[in-house]
């Protein structure tokens, strides 16, 4: 694991640094989570363990150890800078397994330590995946999740049956984010800039815009959709438990 001891660098700043560059776009992010983590207790109980999926620096993880103690946590990405700000951070934590998998990889669970979950969690991710990708996920969750767990996926999705609400939410949600922009709020771009030219994470930055590129958005279809492909799935039930005007917290239960 990469660690502070080592690098010299201070992880937890790192972490909370990719919070703030989030919270920018989603300023009701805490929220969100802590109703995900409201419905995983409700659901599965205080001692879950989870498949934090494209778990990026941990964002999730973090919360959920810090509410559930004796919760365990396995994280999946396949972005090696965030990655190396998630093994840094929880570098010694024995409750955390990363693993380094490309979801896209029809056997990308092969590389997962545990056959079963009680939880399968995701936040503002799965958005870069085409609908048809997405529904095949959603199949291979629906075998990794135990039956009574639980998916959580808290993510954009938008109705296109409402496109005036759609426009006027869009343009608030503009307007807010330029003005804390002028005020320095650093935004995607720029975050990764700073990333790229610091001395650790150069390289893994430079690794992750081979992989990804600046970045790809799939369908985003609306939460209704979601619903019904993760029924087709095999989940008995879904439907959103949360929703900002832009965002929706989707559960299902196995």
């Amino acid at each position: 694991m990469t660690d502070a001891a080592t690098t010299g660098t201070d992880w937890t700043a790192w972490q909370q640094s990719w919070d703030r560059q989030q919270e920018w776009y989603m300023p009701d992010r805490e929220e969100r989570f802590r109703v995900m983590l409201d419905m995983v207790e409700a659901l599965v109980g205080p001692e879950p363990r989870v498949l934090d999926l494209a778990c990026g620096t941990g964002s999730i993880t973090d919360r959920l150890l810090k509410r559930f103690p004796n919760a365990t946590s396995t994280g999946v990405d396949l972005d090696p800078a965030l990655l190396a700000i998630a093994e840094g951070y929880f570098d010694g934590d024995p409750r955390v397994t990363l693993v380094t998998a490309d979801l896209k990889d029809p056997a990308w669970t092969a590389a997962l330590p545990h056959d079963a979950y009680d939880a399968v969690l995701t936040a503002t991710a799965l958005h870069w995946l085409h609908s048809e990708p997405l529904a095949a996920l959603y199949g291979q969750l629906a075998g990794l999740v135990r039956e009574g767990g639980v998916f959580m996926n808290a993510d954009r999705m938008i109705d296109e049956t409402t496109p005036r609400i759609n426009a006027a939410e869009r343009a608030q949600r503009h307007a807010r984010m330029d003005r804390e922009k002028a005020a320095g709020v650093l935004d995607w771009a720029d975050w990764w800039a700073v990333a790229a030219a610091d001395p650790v994470l150069a390289e893994p930055t430079a690794r992750r815009f081979e992989i990804y590129g600046e970045h790809a958005d799939g369908d985003m279809p609306a939460p209704r959709w979601h619903a019904d492909a993760l029924r087709a799935a095999g989940f008995g039930e879904a439907r959103p438990v949360w929703a900002s005007p832009s965002d929706t917290l989707l559960l299902a239960v196995r």
